[in-house]
């Protein structure tokens, strides 16, 4: 998005160079991305319902049952793989 945003300012800034308006464009458009843009100060994500978690958190919980799952389902379909690995780590 950065990268989109300094090619669009650098090109109306050369553009700025005949037409002066493109220079109020580049402005506008800096001002724009401060104020309203990724990572403006004053944007704050919506508050959700209380106890309701993180789309972060949900998916890593999510990719950490998953695992869990897999681990189980292995340790139950191949018993004799899973005790020589603990013997191994044992070592």
């Amino acid at each position: 998005m950065r990268g989109i945003l300094a090619t669009g300012t650098l090109v109306l800034v050369i553009l700025g160079i005949g037409n002066h308006l493109w220079w109020l464009a580049a402005v506008a458009l800096l001002y724009l991305y401060a104020t309203h843009g990724r990572g403006a100060p004053g944007a704050t994500p919506p508050a959700g319902p209380a106890g309701a978690l993180p789309d972060s958190y949900r998916a890593y919980r999510e990719r950490r049952d998953r695992q869990a799952r897999w681990e189980r389902r292995y340790r139950r379909e191949r018993p004799f793989e899973t005790r020589r690995r603990q013997r191994d780590k044992a070592r």
